[in-house]
């Protein structure tokens, strides 16, 4: 697992984008497409406003989502209204390249089984994605993988329906999808995450955010939320630092 701190989230968010968008192009390069899936919040869609100005072969980018809240579909608490406007409205993608998480089934089990099934067509079988993109809230939590829920335990499917959770229910991304990905990004900012991450960079698997895998793992953080990494607390970005125990 690698680290890099920076002075802010505008910063912090920047060079996400920057990080996202290599790792799309080597991907390109590779297989021809990009697989990515990105997580919603207020650092991120600074993020993804980089990201749609970066230059990218677009038309070979499929974008899926980590998770979604079960909300109606132009509701401020869906993540796609803001992924729409951030990203989608402003890079050229085709309607064909963006993969909403159907939260808007009457049957939410189906819908989860329909979007592994578009994983599968999209990025192979089993399903492997270039880069997923996380966040990490202040409890541990991940994607929607949330403590205490029955998520956290799925092992055979990609995708599953979690239990309410600060007032939804949500369609997530397990942690088998999550575990094979070619690169796992967080961007974590701010001081009410600096415990939690603290506890995600020391691998405690007690959050769930701790049972990602970690070998093919990059943080990026403010100073605010790597406060309580000491050795970390006054980097400028151009530190870069190793886990002993990846």
């Amino acid at each position: 697992m690698r680290l890099l701190v920076f002075d802010g989230d505008e910063a912090t968010a920047q060079h996400a984008a920057a990080l996202i968008a290599s790792k799309a192009r080597e991907a390109i390069a590779a297989r021809g497409r990009a697989c990515l899936a990105l997580s919603g919040g207020r650092t991120p869609w600074i993020m993804m406003r980089a990201l749609a100005a970066q230059e990218l072969s677009w038309r070979d980018v499929h974008i899926f989502q980590a998770d979604e809240r079960v909300a109606p579909l132009s509701s401020a608490d869906r993540t796609l209204t803001h992924l729409r406007e951030a990203l989608l409205s402003l890079a050229p993608l085709r309607p064909g390249q963006v993969h909403p998480m159907p939260v808007d089934d009457d049957d939410l089990a189906a819908g989860a089984r329909r979007y592994e099934a578009t994983l599968k067509q999209v990025a192979g079988t089993p399903p492997v994605l270039d880069l997923v993109h996380l966040g990490l809230g202040p409890d541990g939590h991940t994607a929607s993988l949330v403590p205490n829920d029955p998520a956290l335990d799925v092992t055979t499917a990609d995708v599953t329906i979690s239990g309410p959770y600060q007032g939804h229910r949500r369609m997530t991304l397990t942690y088998p999808i999550l575990n094979r990905a070619a690169t796992v990004l967080w961007l974590v900012t701010g001081a009410d995450k600096a415990e939690a991450l603290k506890r995600l960079y020391a691998g405690d698997a007690s959050i769930p955010a701790g049972r990602v895998k970690r070998d093919r793992a990059i943080i990026l953080a403010d100073k605010l939320a790597a406060s309580l990494l000491p050795e970390h607390a006054d980097a400028d970005g151009k530190a870069t630092a190793s886990e002993p125990n990846n």
